[in-house]
């Protein structure tokens, strides 16, 4: 099969490109290469990906706001299916240039739908993110929950959910939105809780957490992530759905920054900083829709997930160390 993964230079994109390519798929990724982090984390990813693909593998530079070079990309590749993990990231960042995120995020995947409608392309699936959700009104959330997105980049992932689902009623293309809940693991950006965490322990430094550290996350590993993906290639079991991909349960930051103290045997104790706007207070999936569409059933817990992210640290320390570092 013929796959596009856009944003496929980044974290999630990247595992995900891996995986088809194992399975024997023909995968071109977009990505523009955004310096949203460190350049050689994305040039690391696309190596891996190289490495899994030999004759299977493209890479194409640009952006997904390019119209012109969206279409050729899809029309001339024969693309199948299109994996839509390409977007502007950051909740922070994107209170102060929200324009730029919503030229980016909405437009560019408009871009990629009218080209995937024009050219045949069978199923889109979008990664969506858990901050549609907004302030909870109940926990966890299920996909009936009330959206009040808090930040211009929530603001984005919501329209663009709505416009797959727009595109799968009224056009030819099959879409499915996936909300992520926090996705963590191997090669993840640098600017995460959980990798600034580790580092700073390795290093003597303590944790250092912004708020109080009571908030609380639902935190998803890689693995299950991709799992979820691959299940939607060729079923259209859940054609049309928005749906949680999340983990087993939630943790306070606080808890997190304790056992990444314990895992990594430093005595230290935590720091804490002013809150920083825009972020969401607590987190919490409820994936039974996915496990009934999909048969979606997250296998790593956020401490198991937490020492093989160690370990794996320990083991590439030498050169994903100095890219965290330097982020």
């Amino acid at each position: 099969m013929q796959v596009l993964v856009t944003g496929g230079a980044g974290f999630i994109g990247s595992n995900l490109t891996e995986r088809l390519l194992e399975e024997g798929h023909d995968v071109v990724v977009l990505d523009n290469l955004d310096p949203y982090y460190d350049l050689r984390l994305k040039e690391q990813n696309l190596e891996r990906c190289r490495e899994a693909g030999a004759d299977g593998f493209e890479f194409v530079e640009g952006s997904i706001t390019d119209e012109a070079l969206v279409e050729e990309v899809i029309a001339n590749r024969s693309v199948d299916v299109i994996y839509h993990e390409a977007a502007k990231a950051g909740v922070r960042p994107s209170v102060e240039a929200p324009k730029e995120y919503n030229e980016n995020n909405v437009d560019g995947l408009l871009n990629v739908l009218q080209a995937a409608d024009e050219h045949g392309v069978t199923r889109l699936i979008n990664a969506s993110s858990s901050s549609v959700y907004g302030v909870p009104e109940y926990l966890p959330y299920d996909e009936d929950h009330p959206n009040s997105p808090k930040s211009p980049y929530a603001v984005t992932k919501l329209a663009n959910e709505h416009y797959c689902n727009v595109f799968d009623d009224l056009y030819d293309v099959a879409t499915v939105n996936l909300r992520y809940f926090t996705v963590y693991g191997p090669r993840m950006r640098p600017n995460m809780a959980i990798t600034n965490f580790v580092s700073r322990c390795l290093n003597g430094d303590p944790p250092l957490i912004y708020g109080d550290g009571e908030q609380t996350r639902d935190f998803t590993y890689i693995e299950d992530v991709v799992e979820a993906n691959l299940e939607l290639l060729d079923s259209d079991a859940a054609d049309g759905e928005t749906m949680n991909i999340g983990s087993t349960d939630n943790i306070s930051i606080n808890e997190l920054a304790d056992h990444v103290i314990e895992e990594t045997g430093e005595d230290l104790e935590r720091v804490h900083e002013d809150a920083k706007e825009a972020d969401s207070r607590h987190t919490h999936a409820d994936v039974s829709k996915a496990r009934d569409l999909i048969d979606y059933e997250p296998s790593v817990d956020i401490r198991e997930g937490v020492s093989r992210f160690i370990d794996w640290y320990e083991t590439n320390r030498e050169w994903y160390e100095p890219l965290v570092m330097n982020s």
